[in-house]
Order: C-alpha cells, then sequence, then structure tokens
C-alpha cells in the first residue's frame, strides 16, 4: 500500500512538475522575444520528457539501472502504440512531410545507434556523452531550420503557444522564474518517489525491476506526452499531436540515456541481457513501422490508431531463459516471466500463473 501512494504522489509530482517547467520556461523564453517555433521545438518538446529524464538519472544515481534504461525502452514503445493509436482514434491525424523526411528517420537512426551502443551491454561514458552532443547539435539544426518555416507553421506555433497577457497572474517574471523552479523541483521529488516505489513494487512482486520500468514506470513518466498529444488532437492541431511523440522518443534516446550514461560516471551504464536481446529491438521495430503508416496518405487513420493500439497489447513468447534472467517485458506485452514462474499481469491487476518448465 505504502508504494501504491508514494507511486502515484510521484507521478503527480512529474506531472504537475513538467506542467510547471513549460508553462514556466515557456512564457519566460517568449517575454525575451524567443519565437513561439523555438520555444515549441525546444522548451514544450524537452518539458514533455522531463519526467522520463529525472527519473532515469535518479534510478541511476540510487543504483537501479534497470529502471533507468527500461524507463527509456518502454516509454519510447509506449509514446508511438499508445498515444498515438489514442489519439488517432480520436481523429485521424496528419503527418507533417518534414516529419516523414526528417524526424522519423532521426528516430530510427537514434534508435539503431543505441541498439549498436548496447550490444556489449553497457553505454560507455564516451558514448553517453556522444549522444548528447547528437541531442545539442539536433536542437541547434531545428532553431536555424525554424527560420526558414512557412508563415503557416509559425501561425500554428504562435496559436497554440502565446505570450502571457499582462494581467495573467504568470505575466511577471518573478512568477515565471518560481515556476520554473517549482517544476524542477516536483520533477526531483517525484522521481525520487517514483524509483522507490518502482523498487518496492518489484522487490514485493517478486519480478525484475526491468519489468517495472518497461511498464508502468514508462508508462508513468509518458502521460505528459500523453495530455500534449490528446490535446492537440482534441484542438484539431493533429500534426503537433504526431510531432510531440517522435519529438520525444529522440529526447528520450539522445537526451535521457545521454543524460542517465553521464550520471554513472566512468563505470558506464550497464544494460540487462533481456533488453539486448528483445526490448530494444521492439523499439527499433516501433519505429521503423512509422514509416509505412505515416507515408500512407500522410495520415494516421482511425484503423490505423487502432491497430497500433492493439498492438501494444500483443503478448510476447516467454523467454526460454527462465533462470537466465528474473524477468522482461516491453509495452507490447502485459507478462512477465520469473525464474520458476509464470506470471501474467496486466495494468487491470489481472494475475494468472502457470509454472515454467525446470
Amino acid at each position: 500500500m505504502n508504494e501504491i501512494l508514494l507511486f502515484s504522489a510521484g507521478i503527480v509530482a512529474l506531472v504537475l512538475g513538467a506542467e510547471s517547467l513549460v508553462r514556466g520556461a515557456s512564457k519566460l523564453a517568449l517575454s525575451f522575444g524567443i519565437s513561439p517555433l523555438v520555444v515549441g521545438l525546444t522548451v514544450v518538446a524537452f518539458g514533455t520528457s522531463a519526467p522520463e529524464t529525472t527519473v532515469s538519472v535518479s534510478a541511476v544515481l540510487t543504483g537501479q539501472t534497470d529502471i533507468a534504461v527500461g524507463n527509456v525502452v518502454g516509454s519510447n514503445i509506449f509514446n508511438v502504440l499508445f498515444i498515438l493509436g489514442i489519439a488517432a482514434l480520436i481523429v485521424p491525424l496528419r503527418v507533417d512531410a518534414q516529419v516523414i523526411r526528417q524526424e522519423v528517420p532521426m528516430m530510427i537512426a537514434a534508435s539503431a545507434l543505441l541498439l549498436l551502443f548496447v550490444l556489449d551491454l553497457q553505454v560507455s561514458l564516451f558514448e553517453s556523452v556522444f549522444l548528447f552532443l547528437l541531442l545539442i547539435g539536433y536542437t541547434v539544426f531545428l532553431i536555424l531550420q525554424s527560420r526558414r518555416q512557412s508563415a503557416l507553421v509559425q501561425a500554428e506555433y504562435a496559436a497554440e503557444i502565446k505570450p502571457a497577457a499582462q494581467s495573467a497572474w504568470d505575466a511577471n517574471l518573478p512568477v515565471q522564474i518560481a515556476l520554473v523552479l517549482v517544476g524542477l523541483a516536483l520533477l526531483i521529488v517525484g522521481s525520487r518517489w517514483l524509483v522507490t516505489a518502482a523498487t518496492g513494487f518489484a522487490r514485493e512482486l517478486g519480478i525484475s525491476e526491468l519489468v517495472i520500468g518497461l511498464t508502468i514506470v514508462a508508462a508513468g513518466t509518458s502521460l505528459p506526452e500523453v495530455a500534449a498529444s490528446v490535446s492537440a488532437a482534441l484542438k484539431g492541431e493533429r500534426d503537433i499531436a504526431v510531432g510531440n511523440v517522435i519529438g520525444s522518443n529522440i529526447f528520450n534516446i539522445l537526451g535521457c540515456v545521454g543524460a542517465a550514461g553521464i550520471a554513472s560516471g566512468v563505470a558506464g551504464l550497464s544494460i540487462g541481457a533481456a533488453v539486448v536481446s528483445f526490448d530494444i529491438w521492439v523499439m527499433l521495430a516501433v519505429a521503423f513501422a512509422c514509416l509505412p503508416i505515416f507515408v500512407s496518405g500522410r495520415e494516421i487513420e482511425r484503423w490505423e490508431g487502432m491497430l497500433l493500439a492493439l498492438l501494444r497489447r500483443l503478448r510476447r513468447l516467454p523467454h526460454s531463459r527462465c533462470a537466465a534472467t528474473r524477468s522482461t517485458a516491453s509495452l507490447l506485452v502485459s507478462d512477465s516471466v520469473v525464474c520458476g514462474a509464470h506470471h501474467d499481469r496486466d495494468f487491470g491487476g489481472r494475475d494468472d500463473s502457470a509454472t515454467c518448465g525446470r
């Protein structure tokens, strides 16, 4: 019960922290004359990924590296299959040509690069720094590119991201700075609560921290992306809904893994064998699957959204190495294999058990 309360409090703190950070940083940037498009591509996009970053770094600092890695891989799978799926069920999502030509290939390249780095079951400090530098370089490229965007794109972002009115409560500089600081504090506290609760779940349920990271932690830290994309879909900003998800996935790999690896120091970020043998391949496959879906009519139809949402529920085949790995999972599945027992769990709390062969 304590873990459930701590986990719930952590999720609330992360969501409120991300919202406060994005609101404060966006208004602050706009107050200094930065264009809404640049704010949308940087502050808003990175702010919605702040929970993943703080949770992964916090997990590394407390020695829970499986949660750190599982959180990133699970979030990327969840973002595409669940968030895009649900958003497309609300309204068919338009896919901008730039997303197909630039963002999706970048997401695939980042996923493939991470796969290459983890083949030796570790992300070294050098590789982590390299990922983080790639993120900085890509961000600079986006800012430079934004200067050449069409008036239509500029207007769309300007309509979504507006400076605070003079009479608004967040129009003053001290309030905007306070929002940023409060947001950062909530993210730090929330991430610690979430990691502590996740570790407790793993211990009490007898499953690995990797499973917890890949499932409930990944889903919890993706809530800001859920809110941003569903809200954009409801407002008719259908291309922004897609851009939020793809941009978040790129940031998760380059930023979250990069920051977590840097936090791990010279020892490097250790990667579980289960991630390398299964979960990261699912993440890469999901990234590749975006291309044919996005290219076909440059729109994600409702039936394609339903297909994405259903794919998340597909069950994987149990690992043959039951004794070698305590468990592994992805958000395509909700079952886990532990040494000696096969527990079938989903978010609804159902639990079926069958003994693994010895």
